[in-house]
């Protein structure tokens, strides 16, 4: 333990793993110097502890929110111990040096998760916490910063055989940074949720919850990272069998399970490179994925299933028909883990509950020097918000198609065209360059798969440029649109579906997905 100074300030919140921690500490010759709760602890344990009032001669005051904020603590955390004049200025203080800081702060975020009210999470901000935290990271050559219990036994280790080099310290405060960062960041983020618009600063952290192999291919490295957003999905699903997710498994997964949240009935969709192959309403699961699959069975294989109900036994088997990379579902029955049990290869994902597809929240896309952040597309196709802009009146089943085809555009790659009949899709077209092309897409998929488009609804996620588009939905017999108009050459277009006794209905709202 060489140029270690045997001197260590413990204040914890979570105190999983701190005992057997302090204890080799103390065994090693460390003095322990401890705050409130963390010093009853290891006193109550019988170790020899001094608290942090005794070293500065001044008590805990306003409930606890200042009492490590004093020259007496901070001085031996911020002293570079191997400058003469620092440490000249301690002795004539007669302020003592640390070589160990162990501090993790307030549960914060678990408190606001916990539905708190605004002063008790207010009361959950951590200030000396972070203060030392970030006073020890940036004099790490003289102290070492530990702010992860996970850490305590490589700490000790390193300890004993004496392997705190310059490289190992600067990995600690690297870690402290980021740290006392991730939790600035889910504070601030907190306190702007209520503004309007885009704060001008704006922070976003996360924490590594699994290490991928690799990214979107195998020359890529990859991680999946929490935020503090709890929203039900693949990231914060229980992966409940099968091998680990990959960065395409949780993109795909991601994509799937947000489609299936836009409906209220029985819901599967099945995703192929986030674009949907498949998706369908039923009575239940069981009928909703044969009308999905029935959709392009060939594209499907090696796809990932979404649901938005409890799997049932009937639902699993027909799923395992067929190679599937992932399903994802709220939750399955004990008959459903049995059938997935037969394919040990097939990842489940249970998530407890589906997320709101109304809800606010950010996207985040990196470009060359930047972060592009828009707010998440919440918007949903309603009937109530449709505008007739034909003579011809959809009828109510009609209606209900055309909702159902517009949620499932939202979620399709632009440029797209979605048809759709009885509640399923017949042919998807999409990430076209053109919205003609996607309209031929979308009806040779359907056609390939046996599926008459006769009589179908058609989705565009956005506004028709040209007749052109319509016109080929009118040669394949589709009897309804919907898009959200706004083009300059609304007047042809409308013209066109008006000639061939086409519905067309206008939203208003454009549903782009890049």
């Amino acid at each position: 333990m060489a140029n270690v100074q045997k001197r260590a300030l413990l204040s914890v919140s979570d105190k999983a793993g701190l005992l057997p921690f302090a204890r080799s500490l103390s065994e090693m010759g460390f003095e322990l110097v401890s705050t409130g709760g963390t010093a009853k602890l290891l006193a109550d344990e019988g170790l020899p502890v001094i608290k942090v009032s005794d070293v500065t001669g001044f008590p805990e005051i306003m409930g606890g929110r200042v009492k490590t904020l004093h020259p007496k603590i901070h001085g031996g955390l911020l002293a570079d111990q191997a400058n003469a004049d620092h440490m000249s200025t301690l002795a004539d203080q007669g302020i003592a040096t640390f070589g160990l800081l162990v501090v993790n702060l307030y549960p914060f975020a678990d408190t606001l998760e916990g539905g708190a009210d605004f002063a008790t999470c207010i009361e959950n901000i951590d200030i000396g916490g972070p203060a030392m935290i970030r006073a020890t990271a940036k004099n790490h050559t003289s102290v070492l910063p530990v702010c992860d219990p996970s850490d305590y036994e490589r700490v000790i280790e390193l300890l004993k055989t004496e392997s705190l080099t310059a490289d190992v310290r600067r990995t600690f405060a690297a870690k402290a940074f980021a740290h006392t960062a991730r939790y600035d960041a889910q504070i601030s983020r907190w306190l702007q949720s209520h503004d309007e618009g885009f704060p001008e600063e704006l922070s976003f952290a996360g924490q590594q919850s699994l290490a991928l192999r690799y990214g979107e291919n195998p020359h890529q490295s990859a991680a999946l990272y929490l935020t503090a957003d709890k929203r039900p999905g693949i990231a914060t699903g229980e992966l409940l069998q099968g091998k680990a997710l990959s960065y395409n498994n949780l993109n795909d997964a991601d994509a799937a399970f947000e489609l299936v949240s836009e409906f209220e009935d029985p819901a599967v969709a099945i995703i192929k490179h986030a674009n949907p192959c498949g998706v369908a309403l039923g009575d239940d699961l069981y009928g909703a994925y044969r009308r999905a699959l029935a959709c392009d069975e060939t594209s499907a294989f090696g796809g990932i299933v979404a649901c938005n109900r409890p799997l049932d036994g009937a639902v699993a088997t027909a799923i395992t028909e067929i190679f599937t990379e992932v399903v994802i579902a709220p939750n399955a029955d004990d008959a459903a883990r049995a059938v997935f049990a037969q394919k040990p290869n097939l990842r489940l994902v249970l998530t407890g509950s589906m997320p709101d597809p109304a809800q606010p929240g950010y996207m985040v896309k990196s470009i060359a020097g930047g972060l592009l952040v828009q707010s998440r597309d919440a918007a949903r196709a309603e009937r109530d918000a449709f505008k007739v802009v034909t003579a011809s009146q959809p009828d109510e089943t009609t209606l209900n198609n055309l909702v159902f085809a517009q949620r499932v555009a939202k979620h399709v790659k632009s440029n797209t065209i979605v048809l759709v009949s009885g509640g399923a899709t017949l042919g998807v077209g999409a990430g076209q360059m053109s919205r003609v092309d996607a309209a031929h897409l979308a009806i040779k998929k359907a056609g390939e798969a046996g599926l008459d488009v006769a009589g179908a609804v058609a989705a565009s996620d956005a506004f028709f440029p040209f007749a052109d588009g319509i016109q080929a939905l009118v040669d394949a017999g589709v009897k309804a649109v919907v898009q959200p108009g706004g083009s300059m050459r609304d007047d042809e277009v409308i013209a066109a579906a008006e000639a061939a006794g086409m519905s067309m209905v206008f939203t208003g709202t454009r549903h782009f997905r890049h």
